[in-house]
């Protein structure tokens, strides 16, 4: 689901960047791989791609089971951006996150959530594989300090469809929210299922992976009491996002895929590449990693910092209006 606005997103950055000189006065290209494919599949042909010198990095939005297989191949050869927040604990060579970790979202949007609904007792619905299962298990390390408890989990099959065990958890528990690690179509998918049962009568959802996409997906009928945290919401008002969002719809149309945050982090991730290759003047991996600390630019997130192997930068909490996302507060972790 989210791939269709991930590569509109890295267009609009390899555009920018060229028009503005390309990297080390060389012009940007992109070389689309399917990160859906089977984890063998992408090792290999990431592998094949750097071993033969056709790409000088690695960037993009995927699961954190495709980054696993990625790192290995690019670990001491070349950059490799990951794009979104993820479960944290990342440290291979060569790696840079653009994406927030659980410390700097998650948190505290569930400290936000207690302050002002009174949510203390959450039940997990996520996916089986390690995004969901490690910000699940960090999650439960973290309540036993923040006044929270989990009070129930369960992870489900990615693509699958059969929600009945996860609702009859959520009932059948004194969950007064539920944590949402679901990815795309799922989580659509699992926002309308909970919407019919009447789950949502009673209890907020916070899902941390989630776009306006999703929620084009799911319905306005399925967004009541669901929240959100982000860098980066279309309907943030900031002068570096509305122009951002301004120019997406002049160079894709009304057509576009949903501009969302999975997708504007490819454009932050090219960013970010163009600025550790430029702060180094080099596109060799030592030489950007000697440079990184010293590295920030400027993008539809407002500044942004390099600190060790991720980036700084605000985060949001949003709640869902219908078919959008309503920013209801910056976040402090």
């Amino acid at each position: 689901m989210f791939g269709p606005s991930c590569e509109a997103c890295a267009d609009l950055a390899i555009g920018d960047i060229n028009a503005a000189g390309g990297i080390l006065d060389r012009e940007v290209r992109l070389h689309p791989v399917d990160a859906g494919a089977p984890l063998p599949v992408i090792a290999a042909q990431i592998d094949r791609m750097v071993s033969l010198g056709q790409v000088d990095g690695v960037l993009g939005w995927h699961l954190s089971n495709a980054r696993k297989v990625i790192t290995p191949r690019t670990a001491h050869r070349v950059p490799y951006i990951y794009t979104t927040f993820y479960e944290g604990g990342e440290n291979a060579d060569g790696v840079y996150m653009v994406g927030e970790t659980p410390e700097h979202q998650l948190f505290p949007a569930l400290r936000w959530l207690r302050a002002e609904y009174g949510v203390r007792r959450w039940a997990v619905v996520g996916n089986d594989y390690v995004w969901p299962r490690e910000t699940a298990r960090a999650t439960r390390e973290f309540t036993l300090s923040a006044g929270l408890d989990v009070v129930g989990e369960i992870f489900l099959p990615l693509g699958g469809r059969d929600f009945g065990a996860a609702l009859e958890m959520i009932r059948n528990s004194s969950a007064q929210g539920v944590l949402l690690f679901l990815v795309g179509a799922d989580c659509a998918a699992f926002n309308r299922a909970f919407a019919r049962s009447g789950l949502d009568e009673r209890r907020l959802r916070l899902s941390m992976m989630i776009g306006e996409d999703v929620l084009y997906a799911g319905g306005p009928e399925s967004t009541r009491g669901l929240f959100t945290a982000s860098g980066y919401f279309e309907s943030l008002v900031s002068t570096a996002g509305m122009d951002f969002g301004a120019r997406y719809l002049r160079e894709f149309g009304p057509a576009a895929p949903a501009l969302n945050n999975i997708g504007e982090s490819c454009y932050e991730g090219l960013l970010l590449f163009a600025a550790l290759a430029q702060a180094a003047r080099s596109l060799d991996l030592a030489a950007i990693e000697r440079g990184a600390g010293l590295v920030s630019y400027g993008g539809p997130r407002g500044e942004v910092k390099v600190r060790g192997a991720h980036t700084t930068q605000p985060v949001y909490l949003a709640g869902a209006d219908d078919l959008e996302f309503s920013v209801r507060a910056e976040l402090s972790s």
